[in-house]
């Protein structure tokens, strides 16, 4: 008897978590960083989100729990999807400098581009890129079939032939000043209507 669509979906999704917890392990027994006895800081979301969230470095929060987005970032971006009708399950978020180093001009560039595997894994629809540095990280990434993506605040553009990007402030830097904020969510808000395009499957 052939496996239903739902049966098919399991199948998928039990492969997309078996693979990014080999990229975890990976991530955890990492040595290149000069880290010290700090964890490196993992991503965190659902393993085949439409919405890949990437930020460039860690903070103190992100460091203390070892986990991306945790803190004053993950609360603010809770709110703002909420604002814009997005379900948290679909996202994805991780870093681009996973180790907690000092400089993160430190870090080894076979780290940054473990970014890659998660991408492969969770093949989002559309990567939000948070800040310059990160984009930085992005278009120096090897994605196949990537075209350049410009620091282009709220313009969606093509990253690749089945996903796209949006890119928008880092959030780090825009969580004090209103202005900063204000910019922020409006960069963020052309994702509320990308979703809401969404085909419903």
């Amino acid at each position: 008897m052939p496996a239903t669509d739902d049966e098919i979906r399991e199948k998928y999704l039990e492969r997309a978590i078996r693979e990014l917890n080999v990229l975890t392990r990976e991530v955890q027994a990492c040595e290149l960083c000069p880290r010290g006895n700090l964890a490196p800081v993992l991503g965190s979301g659902h393993p085949q989100a439409d919405i890949f969230l990437l930020k460039h470095a860690p903070t103190a929060a992100e460091i203390h729990e070892g986990v991306a987005f945790y803190g004053r970032s993950g609360q603010a971006l809770l709110k703002s999807f909420g604002r814009l009708g997005i379900d948290p399950l679909v996202v994805y978020g991780t870093l681009a400098v996973k180790c907690p180093v000092a400089d993160t001009d430190l870090s080894a560039s076979q780290c940054r581009s473990r970014v890659l595997g998660e991408l492969a894994v969770v093949a989002p629809r559309i990567v939000v890129v948070m800040g310059e540095a990160a984009l930085a990280v992005l278009n120096e990434l090897d994605v196949p079939l990537s075209r350049h993506v410009e620091a282009k605040p709220g313009e969606i553009q093509d990253l690749t032939p089945t996903c796209e990007a949006l890119f928008v402030p880092d959030i780090d830097a825009a969580l004090d000043e209103e202005g900063a904020k204000r910019r922020f969510w409006r960069a963020l808000r052309p994702l509320g209507d990308w979703y809401g395009e969404l085909p419903p499957y």
